[in-house]
């Protein structure tokens, strides 16, 4: 078998032991194909806490949950991110669940979980189950227990799903190594055995059922009394790297010449040159069908492996925004070159009609910009930041449907999991960029910068000018306070300038929040208006100003005592 993928071997062991019931579950799933690559591996073990059925039911509830809703989420997401979204929403189910009927009241479980997804892995754990890992015949612990010390009771638990509204859950993540054992057990195994039999069991049973069964029998025979479950996963085969396979699958690809109507490309003809950036070209080409396409790929002077990398990153993040807001990826498994293939609408870009000398009405306006902020809700609800809206990339077709262009700077949380290309300065257009992201002090962009650019966006539609002026690439802008758009347009009502200069208001906590807020600020209109923001004072549009004023008036003072000291 193929190495391209990883490979493991598992085995599970859950036994009653001496109580009357087993409030143990333990579960894994292992997906295949695109899953496997975007999501992994996940294994959990749980042991429930609350007496009668409601320990199993707990245990039972939380391990099945986990693994059904943590393939549910966004791929775009990072493993963190699922894992506590979905733990999240249990741990609310089980404290409502418990705080129904006295006969459920209390009922809770303790879980370790593991994901392995490429050459990573990433642990959740609450409670005392333990996660341990075997590498090279050493055993090593790596989580950490959750329970109080009594004198006279055992170990109570701190932490638990359902134990408490608000769930602190443990998170790790380290790199896989071939050979490697991981081994999850509930605490009726691991405070039975003790670390010393636990690794001479692993080192001694080769195949991962074989040692589960041993753990859970040899603790069970021992004279464990609670049940006994474990869980074990034996790293067979790695992934060759650790990008995602649609980086390593395109990267090694040549670029594609520069190409003229006409030519042909793995079946595809050339129509037009549509764009042309400082890395990037967008042809229009037509398939075998006829049916059009955006074709998009790197200048040929631009063959490095970061700017591959990137546009790999970029096909990867598109494939996964499965919108109507924005151009889906064509699918075009016989490439020999590096691009990708994006859904072809007619129509134009908002800057396109701003060129030709359409004039956008305020009404206008205000449509585009609900539209624009429920793509852009999408794209953040999959924890994506676009980091360049502006009207170049923003498209109406033909039939007045709105589509958000251009992922190529996007961003997500998945970085996380190993970006592959390094960036020096957040990216995106000068004039639309908040002030947070300038300067020596400025931070990565996020949601509200995202925001501002919409709100300079919807200013510009309207005023054809940018609220601060504009901005050239490598200048040190200073940001006072915004013009108001209706210095040039006197007919824009007074609720939307208030919106606008919400949108885009020198300091993040002035503006709109969340993509929702500012879409309530519009679809509520005149009906509910904002507030029109008051001037800031000029201290605080310059806050040197109060030295400026101190060293001038300095220096008036001592020309006025050199004066009376030459009269003398």
């Amino acid at each position: 078998m193929s190495t391209a993928t990883l490979q493991i071997s598992l085995g599970y062991s859950s036994l009653t032991g001496p109580r009357t019931k087993n409030e143990d579950f333990c579960g894994a799933a292992t997906p295949e194909g695109p899953e496997l690559d975007a999501k992994g591996i996940l294994a959990v073990v749980a042991d429930g806490v609350g007496g009668h059925a409601n320990g199993r039911e707990a245990s039972e509830y939380t391990v099945r949950g986990l693994l059904s809703d943590y393939y549910a989420t966004p791929d775009t997401w990072a493993v963190n991110k699922s894992l506590d979204t979905v733990l999240a929403a249990l741990n609310r189910w089980l404290v409502s669940h418990a705080a129904r009927t006295r006969e459920t009241a209390g009922m809770a479980t303790t879980l370790s979980a593991i994901v392995l997804r490429g050459r990573r892995y990433y642990l959740a754990h609450v409670g005392d189950t333990r996660i341990y890992r075997l590498r090279a015949g050493k055993l090593e612990p790596l989580t950490t227990d959750h329970v109080w010390e009594h004198p006279e009771l055992k170990n109570v638990l701190s932490r638990a799903v359902g134990l408490d509204a608000h769930l602190s859950v443990d998170y790790a993540d380290g790199e896989l190594e071939a050979g490697d054992v991981f081994a999850l057990m509930s605490d009726g195994v691991w405070a039975q055995l003790g670390e010393r039999k636990i690794a001479d069991i692993l080192r001694m049973e080769t195949d991962p059922q074989d040692a589960a069964a041993r753990l859970a029998m040899g603790a069970e025979d021992g004279g464990s009394p609670d049940n006994c479950t474990a869980l074990v996963l034996r790293i067979d085969a790695l992934p060759p790297d650790r990008l995602r396979d649609n980086i390593a699958r395109l990267h090694h690809l040549p670029l594609p010449p520069r190409l003229k109507p006409g030519q042909q490309i793995d079946g595809l003809t050339i129509d037009t040159l549509l764009h042309e950036s400082v890395a990037t070209l967008l042809y229009r080409v037509r398939d075998a069908k006829g049916q059009a396409h955006v074709l998009k790929t790197l200048r040929p002077e631009h063959d490095d492996a970061q700017a591959a990398a990137a546009l790999a990153h970029e096909e990867w993040l598109a494939r996964r925004v499965n919108d109507a807001w924005f151009p889906q990826v064509v699918p075009h498994p016989g490439r020999s070159h590096l691009y990708y293939l994006m859904s072809w609408h007619e129509g134009a870009t908002l800057k396109a009609r701003l060129d030709n000398g359409h004039r956008f009405g305020a009404g206008e306006v205000a449509g585009l910009g609900t539209r624009i902020l429920k793509g852009i809700a999408g794209l953040h609800r999959l924890s994506i930041i676009h980091r360049d809206i502006k009207p170049d990339n923003l498209h109406l077709d033909t039939e007045g449907r709105l589509r958000i262009l251009d992922l190529g700077v996007a961003a997500s949380d998945s970085h996380a999991d190993g970006q592959p290309f390094e960036e020096i300065n957040n990216p995106g257009t000068p004039s639309y960029m908040a002030p947070e992201l300038y300067g020596p002090k400025a931070i990565p962009a996020n949601e509200q910068t995202d925001l501002y650019a919409i709100g300079v966006t919807l200013y510009e539609l309207l005023t054809r000018k940018y609220p601060y002026g504009e901005i050239e690439p490598f200048q040190t802008p200073r940001f006072g306070d915004p013009v108001p758009p209706t210095r040039y347009r006197p007919d824009i009502p007074g609720w939307l300038e208030a919106v606008l200069l919400k949108a885009v208001a020198r300091e993040p906590k002035a503006r709109f929040e969340t993509a929702e807020e500012f879409l309530l600020a519009l679809e509520r209109g005149a009906n509910r208006p904002l507030a029109v923001p008051r001037k800031s004072p000029l201290l605080e549009r310059d806050p040197q100003l109060g030295l400026k004023l101190l060293a001038a008036g300095s220096l008036v003072l001592n020309i006025f005592l050199i004066y009376l000291m030459l009269l003398r």
